[in-house]
């Protein structure tokens, strides 16, 4: 990536007032766990006016004023979407670009100078293809570059996770013949439990890595492997594609896994308790690396598996069909675990960020020049002004629009060469990014901003405590369609809900989602009809391939808090017609124990109100303020289930201490739930297509 990925350390005259990234992140706000998400770049002490936009050229060494010379990155996945940078010279305001014998999209096209053009990959055959660069119809200025870009023949599914590894991912190939013989690794680590899908899909679970981008390597029988040198990202985050369940049906064996959910570090001496009455079960302990391994003829399907640790809150499955299990659990952050070592500072880790500069591009200026803002209306009035800001595709389609910090503004009066210079802090890995720019009051609170321009940008990579220069988006999307929902919300109950919150996002493939500044309205219950969102875009050009994802949440009182009924993964890719808003999950109704009674630690029965049917209920059981609680997730909806009392195995220090406890159950429903593939995105609401949520209050006798 010559020219445009550049170390921190030597930026003193392009970024200034630098720390390591673990000193800059933002103020804390709580501890981190392994399960949890993340979504895009937060704020820190980057100098954003700084850096991106420089102008350079090559010398070919001779005197044809025509040249293709090279791509930035110099490859890429088979399936296309990425951004290239190609270098030549003599381009011209019309130059066309092909890979192999497929043409670039023009609209995907940024011409930044007569030396460098902006491209969006097109997909191809794995293997080397030539680049070609012509202006217009005008054959005297083609040239080739013989085998200028590659097409990976693999790649991974998430292509990032955190350090501590326990991802599960499935590398895809082309032409590929994986079978029994299939190894994989990442940075020379072997991948666990290796699992043939078919001869182009395989699976795996991540090994522990250390920050940064690593080689992502496939090996089959006699073959040469197939070696992606940045195919897979460690990064201070979790997509929810780790533990729950896998394997084989049981038939006699069972084995469990046990982490820490904060640190992603064995835990030795886990109990694991095979049934629901300890006088019967079958138990043992984990050993050094955190395997418990059970080997009886009693061990089929179903079974109800319970893990705990000394300062580690517990966790159960209820009626396990396969032969794995992976729990993480929390730590017990409280004095009386000092013992068990310090715990994870407040926090958790230091984010791995880069940073990334460019400039945002119109279009209709002079050549090689930056052109107007033509698709944004004047400024009107002393408290108004026209600005951009850029944004990392986010993981949560729900979250709600804000503008970032002032200092990240861009403006019309804003440097550049062709277009307009940002800098912005991104978490590191293979980013989406995309940037609006509008008319801005921050007189207001919240400060107003209406956004009339849009952009995007795919496959940018960014390296933790590095630059990633030369990221050219190009503003030519403009937000002026209407897309309308068609609802029809839940009837309210004697608590709630009592208002809806739709959201409407546009999912950027696998790689995020983009919140809209008008993405969000807030009807009051009950509501059934249609509800417009004026100012999306056209899904086209830039946005090929994207769709809207809806969500809608009914929920009690103005904090949205439970009783609440959210409806998510609604997905469109047109505003032509109404999108249906329907399915709500009914209100779950916690018969055992009674609200405000004695729970007796075991037992536990619930039903749901009118609704959609639900696939599988999550128990987040919480006492001591929750310091300490305990997760059940069962693939029931109205049920009675039975757990096993641990009172007797870990004390006050891993199982709920007597005393009050607030009962949260979710009812959820899935598009496609395999339980017997369960993950943790699947026990949170970003893995749910419909879920209904409410609190209980009990108590627990000494």
């Amino acid at each position: 990536m010559l020219g445009r990925i550049v170390r921190l350390g030597l930026l003193g005259a392009v970024v200034t007032g630098l720390v390591p990234i673990a000193c800059i992140a933002s103020s804390p706000t709580g501890i981190r766990r392994e399960t949890d998400e993340v979504g895009g770049g937060g704020s820190t002490t980057f100098d954003p006016g700084q850096g991106g936009g420089q102008s350079s050229t090559f010398d070919v060494g001779n005197d044809d004023p025509h040249a293709t010379i090279g791509c930035e990155p110099s490859h890429g996945p088979f399936l296309g979407g990425g951004r290239v940078l190609v270098r030549g010279k003599g381009f011209g305001a019309d130059v066309r670009v092909w890979f192999g014998d497929v043409e670039v999209d023009p609209s995907s096209l940024v011409l930044v100078d007569e030396t460098r053009v902006q491209v969006t990959a097109p997909p191809g055959k794995t293997g080397p293809v030539e680049v070609a660069t012509q202006n217009g119809s005008d054959d005297s200025t083609r040239r080739v570059l013989p085998a200028g870009y590659v097409y990976d023949g693999i790649y991974a599914v998430p292509a990032e996770g955190p350090t501590s590894g326990g991802t599960k991912i499935q590398i895809v190939g082309q032409d590929t013949k994986f079978d029994d013989t299939t190894i994989v690794r990442i940075d020379n680590k072997l991948c666990a439990h290796v699992v043939v899908q078919s001869e182009t899909t395989v699976s795996c679970t991540v090994p522990g890595g250390t920050p940064g981008a690593k080689t992502l390597s496939v090996k089959t029988g006699d073959s040469d492997p197939i070696i992606v040198l940045d195919g897979y990202t460690y990064e201070d985050s979790d997509n929810g594609f780790k533990g729950g369940l896998d394997g084989s049906p049981l038939a006699g064996k069972l084995k469990v896994l046990a982490f820490d959910n904060y640190t992603g570090e064995a835990i030795p001496g886990a109990i694991a308790i095979v049934g629901t009455d300890v006088n019967t079960a079958l138990i043992s302990y984990s050993d050094e690396t955190g395997v418990i391994l059970f080997d009886d003829p009693s061990v089929v399907a179903p079974q109800t598996v319970t893990v705990t640790a000394e300062c580690h809150s517990p966790t159960t499955f209820v009626n396990i069909p396969v032969d794995t299990m992976t729990v993480y659990l929390d730590p017990v952050l409280t004095p009386a675990c000092a013992s068990q070592g310090d715990p994870p500072p407040v926090g958790g880790k230091g984010a791995y960020q880069g940073y990334v500069t460019g400039e945002l591009v119109w279009e209709g200026g002079v050549e090689f020049k930056k052109a107007p803002w033509t698709n944004v209306p004047s400024a009107i009035g002393a408290n108004e002004v026209a600005a951009a800001y850029v944004f990392s595709a986010n993981t949560d389609p729900t979250g709600l629009f804000q503008l970032p910090a002032e200092s990240f503004r861009v403006t019309e009066e804003s440097p550049g060469g062709v277009g307009y210079e940002f800098g912005v802090p991104i978490a590191a890995g293979n980013r989406t990014l995309y940037a609006y720019a509008g008319i801005e009051d921050r007189t207001v609170y919240p400060p107003k901003f209406t956004a009339y321009a849009m952009g995007v940008v795919k496959g940018v990579p960014v390296v933790p405590n590095e630059l990633t220069a030369n990221v050219y988006i190009s503003m030519t999307k403009t937000l002026d369609q209407v897309l309308t929902l068609d609802i029809d919300g839940p009837t309210p109950g004697p608590k709630g809900p009592d208002r809806l919150r739709a959201t409407v996002s546009v999912q950027l493939g696998n790689d995020g989602y983009a919140l809209l500044p008008f993405g969000q309205k807030t009807p009051l219950l009950p509501f059934e009809g249609q509800l417009p969102f004026v100012g999306v875009p056209s899904l086209d050009a830039q946005l090929y391939g994207s769709t809207f994802y809806v969500t809608a949440r009914a929920a009690t009182g103005q904090a949205a808090t439970a009783p609440l009924s959210v409806v998510s993964r609604l997905l469109a890719t047109s505003t032509a017609e109404p999108i249906a808003v329907n399915g709500f999950v009914g209100a779950p109704i916690l018969n055992t124990p009674v609200v405000n009674d004695v729970w007796d630690g075991r037992h536990l029965s619930a039903q749901y109100g009118p609704g959609t049917a639900v696939q599988m209920s999550v128990y987040d059981i919480t006492s001591s303020n929750g310091l300490i609680h305990w997760l059940i997730a069962a693939p029931l909806g109205d049920h009675d289930i039975e757990v096993p009392d641990l009172s007797s195995f870990v004390a006050d220090n891993g199982a709920l201490p007597p005393g009050p406890v607030v009962i949260s159950l979710t009812g959820a429903r899935y598009d496609n739930l395999d339980y017997s593939k369960l993950r943790y995105r699947h026990l949170r609401p970003v893995g749910m297509a419909a879920y209904a949520v409410d609190t209980f209050p009990a108590h627990i006798e000494p």
